[in-house]
């Protein structure tokens, strides 16, 4: 049966059905009960098991309590991040948050965040430093991370907070599920010159998702179109420093702030 003849059915756009059919959006029950009879799936347990398979798609994640002080955007971002298998990220303002030290994620917020009160700041970091708990899980992502030289020169907070922070980056770098490198000043321009942005690598059957933050909120292109900033990782992952090197570049940086 065609998707269109779905979507038909369905009184539904062709590509809302996809992303049912691929769990990018979760299913309500009753357009899964419509689909249930237009599929004549009629075995009562059958039935019952994907209605509740639909009822947990729905429930909420850990991070839903920080909503009041979370974008909707957000919400998205910390889904995608929480299943991903492979996060890769490119910087050049700030270190990632899954990266980061809590003083320094404090000194990037009151910057970032300029308009947020104390509250605001102590449950959005709070919630950053939670995420990091992706990392303990019995079998992590991968994370993979290219930061611009020019990370390594900015400070955010006190020089011991911004040197604690270099500090740890380079002890990331050794754990086996993290790779990172350093894209120097001799790279000259690359191939991100439009900023930093993320690629989240889904289990299947979930699409390839891309991710880049603009003042107003993230723009979120799945694959294919997302095509396009693989191949800008994979340029920038080839003129970046190798993993000892580049933690070689992110101590001494530290060792001259000292």
């Amino acid at each position: 049966m065609l998707i269109k003849e779905v979507a038909e059915y369905l009184e539904r756009d062709p590509g809302t059905v996809s992303r049912y059919e691929t769990g990018v959006y979760p299913i309500h029950s009753p357009e899964l009960l419509k689909l249930l009879d237009l599929y004549r799936v009629a075995d009562e347990h059958r039935r019952f098991s994907l209605l509740k398979l639909s009822e947990e798609a729905w429930q909420k994640g850990w991070w839903d309590g920080y909503a009041p002080d979370l974008a909707e955007w957000f919400s998205d971002y910390i889904w995608l991040e929480s299943r991903a298998d492979h996060i890769q990220m490119f910087d050049n303002v700030v270190f990632p948050g899954l990266l980061q030290t809590e003083e320094y994620g404090e000194a990037a917020m009151r910057t970032t965040a300029w308009d947020a009160d104390d509250e605001s700041i102590r449950r959005m970091l709070e919630l950053r430093m939670t995420r990091k708990a992706i990392l303990a899980k019995p079998k992590p992502p991968r994370i993979s991370v290219i930061l611009d030289e020019a990370l390594l020169r900015r400070p955010s907070g006190s020089p011991k907070v911004f040197v604690a922070q270099l500090r740890y980056l380079a002890e990331c770098a050794e754990r086996p599920n993290t790779d990172v490198r350093v894209l120097p000043f001799k790279a000259g321009l690359h191939p991100s010159h439009t900023g930093a942005f993320k690629i989240f690598t889904m289990p299947e059957p979930f699409p390839r998702i891309a991710h880049a933050d603009t003042l107003q909120g993230a723009v979120y292109i799945e694959s294919p179109q997302c095509d396009r900033l693989v191949e800008a990782y994979d340029r920038l992952h080839t003129l970046s420093l190798g993993p000892a090197d580049s933690v070689e570049l992110i101590s001494a940086v530290a060792e001259e702030l000292e």
